[in-house]
Order: C-alpha cells, then sequence, then structure tokens
C-alpha cells in the first residue's frame, strides 16, 4: 500500500468526517455539558470507528456486501439507536457549563454510546463498504486486512481532531449562552431524529 493511496483514502474520509451528521449532533451535545466529557465522547466515536473497521477487516464487510438483509439489519438497528438518541437529547437537552462541572462523571457511559453512534452510524458503512475497498490492493505487500486496519486508523484519526474541535467549539461558543445552547442541542437532537426517520423509511420501503 501506497503513501499516496492513503494520503487519497484521507482526503475522501476526511471530507465525510467534515460533513454535519449525528457524530457531530452527539460531540456537540457533549460539549453543551461540559468540556470535560468532549473527550470521551470523541474518544468513543473514534472506538466504534475502529471496531468497525476490525469487523471489516475480520470479513464481515464482505457477508454484509453479499447480503442486502444483513445490511439492511444493521442499518435498521442503527437508525433505532440514533432515534434513541436523539429522543433523549431532545427530552433532556445540555445545558453550557463550565469546564470543572460534571467532571468524570459518565465519562465511560459517554464513551460508550460514543462508540454505537459511530460504530452503527450508516456513513461510515458507506465509506467502510464502498469507497475503502477501492484504496486497497491485494498485490501490495502488505495484508489486505492489514491495509484496512490501518486506512480504518486514518479515519478515526481524523474523527479526533474534527470531533474534538467541534465539540470544545461548541462549549466555547455557547458556554454562555443558555438559550442559545438549549436551542443548538434540541437542534442537535432533531437533527437524529431526522437521520433515524429518514433510515427506517428507506428500510421499510426496500
Amino acid at each position: 500500500m501506497s503513501l499516496s493511496a492513503v494520503a487519497a483514502f484521507w482526503a475522501v474520509s476526511f471530507l465525510l468526517v467534515l460533513t454535519p451528521g449525528a457524530d457531530w449532533a452527539y460531540v456537540i451535545s457533549a460539549g453543551l455539558r461540559g468540556r470535560a466529557l468532549v473527550l470521551p465522547a470523541v474518544a468513543g466515536l473514534a472506538c466504534g470507528a475502529l471496531l468497525a473497521t476490525l469487523a471489516v477487516a475480520a470479513g464481515v464487510g464482505s457477508l454484509v456486501a453479499r447480503s442486502p438483509v444483513v445490511l439492511t439489519v444493521l442499518t435498521m438497528a442503527g437508525a433505532a439507536y440514533l432515534l434513541w438518541l436523539g429522543i433523549g437529547m431532545w427530552r433532556h437537552p445540555g445545558v453550557a457549563s463550565s469546564a470543572t462541572d460534571h467532571g468524570d462523571e459518565g465519562a465511560w457511559r459517554w464513551i460508550v454510546k460514543g462508540a454505537g453512534t459511530s460504530g452503527l452510524n450508516p456513513k461510515l458503512m458507506l465509506l467502510l463498504l464502498a469507497l475503502l475497498p477501492q484504496f486497497v490492493r491485494p498485490s501490495a505487500s502488505w495484508p489486505v486486512g492489514m491495509q484496512i486496519v490501518v486506512l480504518g486508523a486514518v479515519h478515526a484519526a481524523s474523527c479526533c481532531v474534527v470531533y474534538f474541535s467541534v465539540g470544545l467549539a461548541s462549549q466555547r461558543v455557547l458556554g454562555a449562552r443558555r438559550s442559545a445552547a438549549l436551542v443548538v442541542s434540541r437542534l442537535s437532537g432533531g437533527l437524529m431524529v431526522a437521520i433515524a426517520v429518514l433510515l427506517l423509511a428507506q428500510g421499510l420501503l426496500r
């Protein structure tokens, strides 16, 4: 696998990460609840991306690609999870707070929820199943599985940089604006619900 292939994949991956979606909504919610929760949220999102990459490298990706039913089930499960998170964010919107608020309280919960948000994100499935194979070279000296893991790690690194910046920015910009923070938090929850409903509708119409 050449550096040019890695760089090309990074460019595509980075553009996808910059596209607002469920991951953005999740990390913004973490930032609004407290700066100390941004890192656990981002770590969870990165772990979800890495776990999905490992699953693809282990052969689950080829199974999903061959079986539309498996892909539909995974998409529906991801949509249901996003719907649950979105409703929770709408009912209990985050309130911007200082860096000392919350502390490490609930850090593991944010990591686990972040892993689910990222690992079940259809946008990540698109990257791994449709785009990533185009950058894998079977004739390269590295095994295909190792190439997939390396490219997945590149994507996870992009996630960490972008999402951490988004989380901190949401805390700094809205930290002293309680009403604006409530609006943004509810909008983030509404975005998750909208994405989930769209995915569920597409799954039911297949």
